[in-house]
């Protein structure tokens, strides 16, 4: 933020002064304002060598200074009109006046330039360390020792005794499925509001998927909605092949209510933890639940190698056949010999590497994100319009991304008003999931809710998410803060 007395100066002051003060500011520009402190003009070191050209001295006075109408923006503006104006007039700077005229802000292009995004790759020292390895020892394909390094820190990371590293966390959750037998015309229960990728996998196998609604207290898969599900599916002689649960932003679900249901009902539950890597439920791990759990590497998850994911299990031999089928299925043979049906989902040696560096700096990580969620909730705590996502007492969650409500019953703005006017400020902010028993490419399929109305639902209407990179500076949460509450004081 610019220093506003540091670089205001009145007509009395000299040449000199002026000079001086712009080399002290560095900013390029003064404010001159008059004797009662509200705003006149500006002036750059372009208009004081007019001055010395036209005979001034440097102890002359800049009276002589033309009268001129400044471009201004009033107390109001947006990113996006501030930087029209600027484009316009060809300039980079631009004062914001009050309803006196006194100049309350200087703003400066490069800071509106940038746009905070909502979560971008984090990188830090390690990565370059294990990807210059790989390049010494020309490990540059798929498969290597980044790769087998990875598995084995992951999987010692979250308690679990064998990992997979694949392409991507749909991979995972893909060939999570192919082992459990899924064949078309099964069903397999999913929870509703979440990724897209968390339900295709169940699509390529030519299976239904079934979805499942969230419950209030943690947003994720409600135990009411999966009971009601599954006395559907046994009184029609349907029962599912498998339950793909998610940890929705960072969050686990209620793990043992859900295992106790799918226990009963003999079905195996896969572990959807590509969000919530870190985060632990009653103190274990995130994705080490179920009889195989997934993790996301993508480029805006909590540590990233680009692209990528991670199948982990306790079951020896699942792992062992995901090895073999990511990697096309390729018999033990001289020639390439093939039984089975496989498929090009591994992960490459250098992208590993990305990886073992990530890791090693993920419960900062983690860490950066919580702070990044207590410090919205203290910020914005005047907001009675905003609810935060809960985090109930049995979770630990990452906070991969801070999620909110808005109650429009409150307040004359909805959800979508709060993130078009961000956008208009350049703050990314996104609705939650569009639940998938909304979406067109699931129209056909089956839901259940949790209570008489869908919960998922309602958190889609009305759910925001924010920017919550773990390499957000505070300043540019404070924007982001402030812009919400002026949003907020504005309806």
């Amino acid at each position: 933020m610019i220093d506003v007395p540091a670089i205001s100066v009145q007509r009395t002051a000299t040449i000199r002064d002026a000079l001086l003060k712009l080399d002290q500011a560095a900013f390029g520009m003064l404010l001159v304002l008059e004797p009662d402190g509200t705003f006149e003009r500006t002036v750059t070191d372009g208009d004081i060598r007019r001055l010395l050209l036209q005979g001034c001295g440097m102890d002359d006075s800049l009276k002589r200074l033309p009268k001129i109408k400044s471009f201004v923006l009033e107390d109001g503006y947006t990113q996006e009109s501030a930087l029209a104006l600027m484009n316009k007039c060809v300039i980079n700077h631009l004062p914001v006046i009050d309803a006196q005229r006194r100049v309350i802000k200087v703003l400066d292009r490069k800071e509106l330039d940038e746009k905070i995004l909502l979560s971008t790759p984090h990188m830090g020292s390690w990565e370059r360390e294990f990807v210059d390895e790989a390049f010494k020892t020309n490990w540059i394909a798929p498969l290597g020792p980044n790769v087998d390094a990875f598995e084995r820190e992951v999987a010692e990371y979250v308690g679990i005794d064998h990992a997979a590293a694949l392409t991507s966390g749909t991979a995972a959750i893909h060939l999570a499925l192919i082992m459990l037998g899924v064949r078309a015309g099964d069903t397999v229960f999913c929870s509703s509001l979440t990724f897209a990728a968390s339900a295709n996998p169940i699509a390529y196998q030519g299976a239904e998927p079934v979805f499942i609604d969230s419950e209030p207290e943690s947003w994720n898969m409600s135990p009411v909605a999966l009971e009601n599900a599954f006395q559907y599916a046994i009184a029609n002689g349907k029962k599912p092949k498998a339950v793909i649960v998610v940890n929705l932003y960072g969050q686990s679900a209620d793990i043992d209510s859900i295992a106790d249901i799918c226990k009963r009902y003999d079905v195996p539950i896969v572990e959807d933890a590509a969000e919530s890597l870190g985060a632990r439920y009653k103190g274990k791990a995130s994705g080490s639940f179920g009889v195989m759990g997934v993790y996301s590497f993508n480029g805006n998850k909590i540590i990233t190698t680009s692209g990528g994911g991670m199948l982990v299990s306790d079951n020896e031999e699942f792992i062992r056949q995901a090895r073999f089928l990511s990697t096309q299925a390729r018999d033990p043979a001289l020639h390439y010999e093939h039984t089975q049906i496989g498929y090009n989902y591994r992960m490459s040696n250098i992208l590993a590497g990305v990886g073992r560096g990530q890791i090693r700096v993920l419960n900062e990580r983690v860490a950066s994100r919580r702070r990044v969620n207590e410090r919205y909730r203290e910020g914005l705590l005047g907001c009675e319009q905003l609810t935060w996502m809960p985090e109930p007492e049995w979770s630990y969650s990452t906070h991969w991304l801070t999620a909110c409500t808005v109650t429009s019953t409150k307040s004359g703005l909805n959800s979508l008003d709060i993130i078009k006017k961000l956008a208009g400020d350049h703050i990314e902010a996104r609705p939650v999931w569009k639940p998938m028993h909304m979406q067109p490419v699931f129209r056909q399929c089956r839901s259940f809710n949790h209570g008489d109305h869908s919960v998922s639902q309602t958190l889609f209407e009305d759910g925001i998410c924010l920017p919550s990179g773990s390499n957000m500076t505070d300043a540019q949460q404070d924007r982001i803060i402030d812009a919400i509450k002026k949003i907020v004081a504005e309806s």
